[in-house]
């Protein structure tokens, strides 16, 4: 026997002629919950080999484990980490988990089990109408709420509030109809989500366990009860989420499974979600061409700053750093090709000043007692980042006759708003330099090599075998 559940395919046509609980149930459809839902969908997707959160990087063989056992268990989630690893992105993903379409009684406050009402008023609907108690197919997006929590978001935001129109309008408080419902009963039959969970006050995360685990609430003294089918995931950081820290450990205990998220773990991987997640722009006539080495020097860039004692650890260095700071590079470079008439688009070091506004939002310094300048802080990074990826690239030995000519009393000015053809010359005419250039980048495009040209004499300059002069917006390289 198949550990799979059949699914009726709900097309448009069903959809049109299944209106009712009568059509439900001679159809022979059944209303799975929403973790069984979400279990039996998994199974097919593990049974198929598909992917279960596409777009998600670095974390086959560490996150995305857990959260299939966790679904597999039914389990309610809380993910842990600093800022910037996907965890709202992973959490938005589950949504693939539901069923496309799934009905519920068309009436009913809340999204409501047809076959299994949960509130007065969709109880009375069923035990009134019968069979032909109307229903409505909900879609899987909106079956998913999220809730930034905040120290202003109250019970009645959340779970549930006596509405004083209904109480005016003659009910009684003790009356379950003058509720008006909050956001997790009217997200019933799907996935609620809550980001930075230890930022609700206590009240609020003692009403959220007792909705979670007795699956009642007190409201103005009066217990309702609220069996929602319904899966709760929340996001949190790791220092917040301690006894510590602000988070009440009954509510703690009600999250089944901690599952914690990290940075990327290789510069292939932080380099594969800059790219896939950088803003790209139709940019007409003109092209793109990022050379890997510059790239490269982003992605280290992002882990340097996540080792440096210097930085706040805690509140992490987000994915974001990199990202925006490749969208930084590359409007430099736009504005020079644009300015220049020239026809490709191509970063280079003289680019990375742009860095600093992109990178300073992104990172917390830990002053320690002394005054420390955020801008020199990045500026320092950025050599280290440089530095580690132009050994990768390039040897010493291989450039002695580039460090001669300099010896001899020549120099290179460099500037990011010089145009490409401008470093053809020197590239040609400083021994050993046009080797290195071909040995970083591929092509003879004037642009390309004005990059590589540019990694080159700054490796050498911070191994200090060449000085940097600054003259305003240009740099001279000498010995």
């Amino acid at each position: 026997m198949s550990i799979l559940v059949q699914h009726i395919k709900i097309d448009e046509a069903f959809r049109q002629n299944v209106r009712t609980v009568g059509d439900l149930k001679k159809a022979g459809y059944r209303v799975l919950p929403v973790r069984e839902e979400m279990r039996a969908n998994l199974l097919r997707m593990l049974a198929s080999r598909e992917r279960i959160l596409p777009g998600i990087i670095g974390y086959d063989n560490t996150v995305i484990p857990e959260v299939e056992n966790a679904i597999l268990a039914g389990h309610h989630m809380v993910f842990l980490g600093e800022r910037g690893q996907a965890k709202s992105r992973v959490i938005r993903g589950l949504i693939s988990l539901l069923d496309e379409y799934v009905p519920i009684i068309r009436d009913a406050e809340i999204p409501e089990h047809p076959l299994a009402p949960i509130t007065p008023s969709g109880r009375r609907l069923a035990v009134e109408r019968g069979d032909d108690l109307e229903i409505r197919w909900l879609g899987r997006d909106d079956r998913y709420a999220e809730k930034l929590a905040t120290p202003d978001v109250a019970v009645a935001d959340l779970i549930c509030e006596v509405d004083p129109i209904k109480v005016a309008e003659g009910r009684y408080l003790a009356d379950e109809e003058t509720i008006h419902y909050g956001l997790i009963p009217r997200t019933n039959r799907g996935i609620f989500a809550i980001n930075e969970l230890p930022d609700l006050t206590e009240k609020v995360q003692v009403g959220l366990f007792n909705l979670m685990e007795e699956k009642d609430v007190q409201i103005k003294g009066f217990k309702i009860r609220l069996p929602l089918d319904i899966v709760i995931v929340a996001s949190a950081n790791p220092e917040d989420y301690t006894s510590r820290g602000r988070i009440i450990t009954p509510l703690k205990d009600r999250f089944d499974v901690q599952i914690r998220t990290h940075y990327p773990r290789s510069l292939d991987h932080e380099i594969a979600i800059m790219d896939q997640e950088a803003t790209s722009f139709p940019r007409g006539e003109l092209t793109l061409h990022i050379p890997h080495f510059m790239k490269e020097i982003l992605a280290q860039l992002t882990m340097e700053a996540r080792g440096s004692n210097e930085i706040n650890q805690s509140s992490g260095v987000s994915v974001r750093m990199t990202i925006n700071n490749l969208e930084s590079i590359l409007s430099n470079a736009e504005k020079r090709t644009v300015r220049l008439g020239e026809k490709e688009i191509v970063p280079r070091i003289s680019d990375l000043h742009a860095l600093s506004a992109s990178t300073a939002g992104k990172i917390e310094l830990e002053y320690m007692g002394e005054e420390k300048r955020e801008e020199d802080l990045i500026e320092r990074l950025v050599n280290r980042a440089i530095l580690k990826v132009f050994d990768r690239y390039a040897k010493l030995d291989s450039l002695k006759p580039a460090i001669a000519y300099f010896a001899n009393g020549w120099g290179v000015k460099v500037s990011d708003e010089m145009p490409a053809s401008g470093y053809l010359e020197d590239v040609r005419n400083i021994p050993g330099l046009s080797e290195a250039v071909n040995a970083v980048a591929t092509g003879e495009r004037p642009a390309v090599v004005a990059s590589a040209a540019e990694f080159i004499l700054e490796g050498l300059h911070l191994h200090q075998k060449l000085n940097k002069e600054r003259e305003g917006g240009r740099y001279t390289y000498r010995a």
